[in-house]
């Protein structure tokens, strides 16, 4: 499918809180300029890390150098390795200050928040970095959204140390990506 370039979310999108942006997210394109080249893949998969007091958030242990971006302003990408081979990609959200982030599981074209990663070419040089033109990493409106009884919320996937937090339903998929 050739996507072609629509308008890019503004600052205001990613101002509200994680449970909120998150399944808005859905839809939307996610894009990667390099060498000249635009990359365009259909968002379908996130999960909402929201604050200290979610055990399954990175910020759950308190403000560090590896969480900081996730303190900064709404808009920016929270980029970490796990495995020490996978890049996961986060874009903030809230106020500044308060610690929340999207990450971005899957799209259409590539399921797997690492395969999602190398597939774009992303790695740590882009934490803390605003998603904008200028840094080759943004994110735009769709040409379609799902409908509400097309979001399906479940657990986050791999968080099963974070105790009740495990179980919350912050991981939305867009189940009939067909669609797209």
């Amino acid at each position: 499918m050739n996507l072609q370039p629509i308008e890019m979310l503004e600052k205001n999108f990613f101002r509200r809180d994680a449970l909120t942006v998150a399944p808005d997210l859905l839809g939307k394109v996610l894009v990667r300029e390099k060498n000249g080249e635009e990359i365009r893949f259909v968002i379908m998969e996130v999960e909402a890390y929201d604050g200290e007091e979610d055990s399954a958030c990175h910020a759950s242990r308190g403000r560090t150098p590896r969480t900081e971006a996730m303190y900064g302003p709404a808009g920016f990408w929270y980029v970490y390795l796990v495995y020490g081979m996978h890049y996961m990609l986060n874009i903030t959200t809230g106020e500044e200050g308060y610690p929340s982030a999207v990450l971005i599981r899957g799209a259409r074209e590539v399921t797997g928040p690492g395969r999602l990663t190398r597939a774009l070419s992303v790695d740590a040089s882009f934490n803390a970095k605003e998603a904008s033109k200028d840094t080759g990493l943004w994110i735009e409106e769709g040409t379609i959204s799902p409908s509400l009884g097309e979001v399906e919320k479940t657990p986050r996937i791999g968080v099963d140390y974070a105790g009740e937090w495990a179980s919350k339903p912050y991981r939305f998929v867009w189940k009939d990506n067909l669609k797209c």
